[in-house]
């Protein structure tokens, strides 16, 4: 299956050579899914009816802000507190002797706070009305979120049916703009997890993954010899503590004077009040010297692991046939695009930059204008907040002005004397 060319004819023209080696590359590459969410995009898609009610809806949007307005569309979680499980099927191969890459966007423009932003590969069996968060799958990769403790791209294999989680830690990105997620699964058992197109992890999968039980073991039979002295410092036996060593901690100080007024039948004894101790010293111990039997720290010996098997092919699936989101969101607003499953890391690397590459920074620029905007509006409904108060305390001085001390008309009835008209005073 042979992918387009991705490079512009004017590109080409310009420089020949680059067109002939993208050309070649282009030919060796396979591609076994790509899909930008462009017309009849729904046909490729099944939503699963697993969770009923719960289930949230996908919807085809470029979100609140984007570089291009056609090409920065995806699929967007659209309604909060929601599973979502949506999947493609695609031509079952395996990546037996071949390099597997998977690579999607990512955007939370909602500025997510708790859920998923990663996809799984699951076989050709999957049942795709059914699928769920126990339904079995070949690997999931991608960014998962949930408060300040979680932050990262999970990379799990499934292996011999158990689902492995990588020993590294590997921090996803948590703003609002679009990322490139890459995994990269190569047949010498190495790997690789890129953003935005740059290396951030990468390493063998055995070392890194639980595939496998460890090559060495301790020796059940081995045991520390019982005069080994792994002590390497030892109390020294002829220092002694000093006689004037032990001291309270706290004192009665010695400047405190009963108050003049303290009466002890009322008050009861009076006792000065406590000071730390100046002379105290703490608990003693003796001094510490080297221990002449030291023997060194005891390492247990390790032997060969009798239940260890290597295995050549942990990078291995012989049946990989769809991609799908299985998600929980509290917050919705993701979008993923651009998605791409192939062998050819340089194709995909490619890709990644004509797709998102080209829009990532107009996608950035109109945030930020949308963000100056509104940061103008708040200042300016601030300000006519302010001028508002500041007519209105106006309006209430007034209105304590234009009120009369007095009432004229009112009858001195002569029981107060704030009631007696100023001029009869």
């Amino acid at each position: 299956m042979v992918p387009e060319n991705l490079i512009s004819s004017q590109n080409m023209m310009q420089s020949p050579v680059l067109a002939l080696v993208l050309a070649v590359t282009v030919v060796q590459a396979t591609v076994h899914l790509k899909e930008e969410f462009g017309e009849d995009w729904e046909n490729r898609w099944i939503s699963s009816e697993h969770k009923g009610s719960e289930q949230g809806i996908f919807k085809l949007s470029a979100g609140k802000f984007y570089g291009d307005a056609e090409k920065d569309k995806g699929i967007q979680t659209s309604q909060d507190a929601r599973f979502y499980g949506l999947s493609s099927k695609f031509e079952s191969f395996s990546n037996e002797g071949k390099t597997l890459v998977i690579q999607f966007t990512v955007k939370h423009e909602q500025s997510i706070d708790c859920g998923g932003g990663y996809a799984k590969i699951f076989s050709s069996e999957l049942d795709q009305k059914d699928m769920h968060g126990e339904t079995p799958y070949n690997i999931m990769f991608g960014p998962d979120i949930c408060g300040p403790g979680t932050k990262k791209v999970h990379v799990i294999f499934n292996y011999k049916g158990k689902n492995l989680l990588t020993k590294k830690d590997i921090r996803c990105k948590d703003d609002v703009f679009t990322h490139l997620y890459t995994l990269i699964v190569r047949p010498d058992n190495t790997y690789e997890v890129k953003i935005d197109n740059k290396k951030v992890e990468g390493g063998d999968l055995e070392s890194d993954w639980d595939f496998l039980p460890p090559q060495k073991i301790k020796d059940p039979e081995a045991k520390k010899p019982d005069d080994w002295d792994d002590r390497e410092k030892l109390d020294d036996p002829e220092d002694t503590k000093p006689e004037d060593w032990d001291q309270p901690e706290h004192i009665s100080d010695p400047d405190a004077k009963k108050p003049d007024d303290w009466d002890d039948e009322m008050d009861g004894e009076w006792e000065p009040p406590m000071i730390d101790n100046p002379d105290y010293k703490g608990e003693w111990k003796p001094r510490q010297i080297d221990n002449p039997n030291y023997s060194g720290k005891w390492v247990h010996p390790e032997i060969d692991n009798p239940e260890y098997t290597p295995d050549e092919n942990l990078y291995l699936y012989t049946d990989i046939g769809a991609i799908g989101f299985d998600l929980w969101q509290v917050k919705s607003g993701t979008i993923f695009d651009n998605i791409l499953i192939t062998d050819d890391e340089t194709y995909a690397e490619e890709f990644g930059e004509e797709t998102w590459g080209k829009t990532k920074t107009g996608e950035k620029e109109m945030k930020d204008k949308q963000d100056e905007e509104d940061r103008k509006k708040r200042e300016e409904e601030e300000k006519l907040r302010k001028e508002q108060e500041g007519d209105d305390e106006e309006d209430e001085d007034d209105e304590d002005l234009d009120e009369p001390p007095f009432d004229p008309e009112e009858e001195w009835d002569g029981d107060d004397e704030d009631d007696v008209p100023r001029d009869e005073l």
